[in-house]
């Protein structure tokens, strides 16, 4: 190691290091997500840059590699941002390789990050104009009776919550989503009771939820987090009357609202989104071969799309890392 290389170290504190009030590594999170250490790396001079991870076996190996917990965490920048991956010593990790989720707006961890899927945003300085298909699917459903409310969701009622719930796992098998997405009702409850998270529900004349979306402020940014429409009110559009109701709600705070982006570059999804939006930018990630001649090993030559690490490519359909 030069006199100039950083150096980083893994510490088993489950993320306590790297937390902060912004959702995406608040302790709700994180233990929502099983976030089991805190990667930090000391820049000296009361520099630091802190990342919640959770750390993995490999299966069939007595190694271990380490991803971000689900969102847009990135890490906590106490004065030390984009660093240089090659200016810090990772053999103290005792890890692989790390796959980096950052943040989608704000200092970014590490430079030379990969460029993912397009994301998009509300941004309530710049004019707001709803495609005008989806105003008068708006204006029809307030007008047979459907009735869009929002709340903090610590504050929401079980059977709200549970409203949610349903709508949101139908939506998962309709999409046909993966097993990472049917999250438990443990994971919900954590959710739920974040102080920076809001639910927002429209419910169908005869009282029940026909759509429904947790919303949470991280990094500056209201992100649409996790949402979904019940099976029975589907060919209503009851979310789009949900995405008026967000868009009201980012301007009252003064964030922009994050959207997302599709399941796949190119989507049905993402084209919807697209038709929301006043404004994109990319999802950032970063690749960290802590060991490469062990990385190679595992690999085998394999090469999956940019899919990280390349080892755990799933299979068809994956198009960023995990």
């Amino acid at each position: 190691m030069t006199k100039t290389q950083l150096r980083a170290m893994l510490v088993p504190d489950a993320g306590a290091s790297a937390r902060s009030a912004d959702y995406f590594r608040s302790p709700h999170h994180l233990r929502a997500e099983g976030v089991t250490h805190s990667l930090v790396i000391d820049g000296g001079e009361g520099r630091s840059l802190l990342l919640p991870l959770i750390v993995r076996p490999i299966e069939g190996t007595p190694h271990r590699d380490a991803v971000s917990p689900y969102g847009y965490p990135g890490g906590l920048v106490n004065g030390l941002s984009e660093v240089p991956k090659e200016s810090v010593d990772w053999r103290a990790t005792g890890l692989v390789c790390i796959f980096v989720r950052d943040r989608v707006s704000g200092p970014r961890c590490f430079g030379g990050a990969t460029e993912r899927n397009e994301v998009f945003f509300i941004d309530p300085r710049l004019p707001v104009e709803f495609r005008e298909m989806h105003r008068r699917h708006v204006k029809r459903n307030v007008r047979d009776g459907f009735v869009t409310h929002r709340e903090p969701a610590r504050e929401a009622a079980s059977e709200v919550r549970e409203g949610f719930k349903q709508a949101y796992r139908q939506t998962m098998v309709r999409d046909r989503a993966s097993a990472r997405y049917f999250f438990s009702d443990a994971y919900f409850e954590e959710l739920f009771a974040s102080p920076v998270a809001w639910l927002l529900t429209t419910r169908a004349p005869d009282g029940q939820v026909a759509a429904a979306a947790v919303c949470v402020s991280s990094d500056g940014v209201l992100h649409y987090y996790l949402g979904g429409t019940a099976d029975a009110y589907r060919a209503r559009s009851p979310s789009k009357n949900l995405f008026v109701a967000m868009a009201e709600l980012c301007s009252e705070l003064g964030l922009p609202l994050h959207l997302g982006g599709g399941i796949q570059p190119g989507d049905g999804l993402e084209e919807f989104k697209r038709g929301l939006a006043n404004s994109s930018s990319r999802l950032r990630t970063h690749e960290i071969v802590c060991e490469p001649e062990l990385y190679a090993h595992l690999v085998g030559g394999r090469a999956e799309g940019g899919y990280f690490p390349a080892y755990r490519f799933p299979g068809p359909g994956a198009f960023d890392g995990a």
